[in-house]
């Protein structure tokens, strides 16, 4: 038994790992700096190979000399990096939540080292990453985000120049991260409202009472209360921040 490789064949399935990989460095687990970067490119030329043969592509239709070859991957490394904004933003929206709370309860001082990126990232942001990974796998995310992959490759096939994109999807999903941040931290951040109110009052009526060692304690195990009751909106308003991902492809690929 012989395998016969075309040359145009080879060049599909670069082009797609070249938008693949492009948005997948971003994404959970994958995207960490521990898995061997051997691995990760296996990976990707591997679902590469499989979104080529499932999807049909036509391999004819690609560009083969070296001038139209060049611009086809820059495309396709633009295209990548737009959809890899879209998941990038949408788990930023956790870390930016737990930064503003970090900065309310008094952790803003204190950072970690993130095993995985090797990053320094804030103390409640850093958790509630975690757990918005965990909720992306608990939902089947992963599995929607090789459909929206594969949904990427049917409305722009890989070769095909970008032209006209709405750059008003973009500026929308950069603000709805500010947005589904500050939705997250508002529990945690009215009630730190209504501590500095009363130690406002209580400094006022009782100025021998030291109000910033009180504050201190008193705001930090408020305000891990409050996150902790407030968890139970965190699945539903992660599925719709990982709906707003999906929705941002929708609006930039159509």
């Amino acid at each position: 038994m012989t395998v016969t490789l075309q040359v145009a064949w080879i060049v599909a399935v670069g082009l797609v790992a070249l938008r693949l990989g492009t948005v997948l460095i971003l994404a959970p687990v994958l995207g960490t700096s521990s898995i061997p970067a051997h691995i990760r490119v296996l990976f990707v030329i591997g679902l590469s190979v499989l979104l080529v043969a499932g999807l049909h592509v036509d391999p004819t239709k690609l560009p083969l000399s070296a001038p139209a070859l060049a611009l086809a991957a820059l495309s396709e490394l633009v295209l990548g990096a737009l959809l890899a904004f879209g998941l990038f933003t949408a788990f930023a929206v956790f870390l930016l939540a737990g930064r503003i709370m970090d900065v309310q309860l008094g952790f803003g001082v204190a950072t970690l080292i993130d095993p995985t990126n090797r990053t320094q990232a804030p103390l409640l942001g850093t958790i509630l990453n975690l757990t918005a990974v965990a909720l992306f796998f608990a939902i089947d995310g992963h599995h929607m985000l090789i459909r929206g992959l594969a949904f990427s490759l049917e409305r722009v096939p890989p070769g095909t120049f970008i032209s006209g994109l709405d750059a008003g999807a973009i500026v929308a999903q950069f603000g709805g991260m500010f947005v589904y941040a500050v939705a997250l931290a508002a529990p945690v951040l009215f009630t730190i409202l209504l501590i500095d109110v009363v130690l406002a009052v209580t400094a006022r009526t009782m100025p021998q009472m030291n109000v910033f060692i009180v504050s201190l304690p008193l705001k930090i195990f408020v305000g891990l209360l409050v996150l902790t009751l407030s968890l139970r909106y965190l699945a539903p308003l992660a599925a719709r921040v990982f709906e707003s991902l999906f929705e941002y492809w929708q609006e930039l690929l159509t």
